[in-house]
């Protein structure tokens, strides 16, 4: 039984995969004030760089650790990438949305909003996860190349 695909990185790669999908976060942050409305033309531009900043800040921050293990395994390809990119946007995002799972104290008045609370924050995560994986696929796209 033959292995797939093999894929390599460089230094050079990685560094440009950050900052291809800070672009990306910058380019989604512009997008959802676009479709909000209203804003002035400064402000959109705000929204790309802040964007931008925090998505390659994050990615590096919370994505690094995962991908070396995945790398260092061997599970290069692009169903990895996607799967980390899923999982880590959609943790955080209902960890946001929850007061850290329930760990820090919540205010009183949204003490019986805790199940909206939850199955909102579950849904609107699932969209954030697909964003994330689609993030990390283009990220995996720009770090790997294919030999062999």
């Amino acid at each position: 039984m033959g292995r797939g695909p093999l894929y390599e990185t460089s230094i050079e790669r990685v560094g440009l995969a950050i900052g291809a999908g800070g672009a990306m976060g910058g380019a989604i942050a512009t997008l959802l004030l676009a479709f909000a409305g209203g804003y002035s033309l400064g402000t959109m531009v705000s929204a790309l760089v802040i964007g931008a900043l925090l998505t390659a800040l994050g990615v590096t921050a919370l994505a690094a650790i995962p991908w070396a293990l995945l790398h260092a395994s061997g599970r290069r390809g692009p169903v990895a990438a996607a799967a980390v990119g899923a999982v880590i946007g959609f943790v955080l995002f209902l960890s946001g949305q929850t007061y850290g799972f329930g760990f820090s104290p919540a205010p009183a008045m949204d003490a019986g909003t805790w199940l909206y609370r939850w199955a909102s924050g579950i849904a609107t995560s699932l969209v954030m996860a697909a964003m994330a994986a689609g993030v990390a696929v283009v990220m995996w796209r720009v770090a790997y190349r294919r030999v062999g």
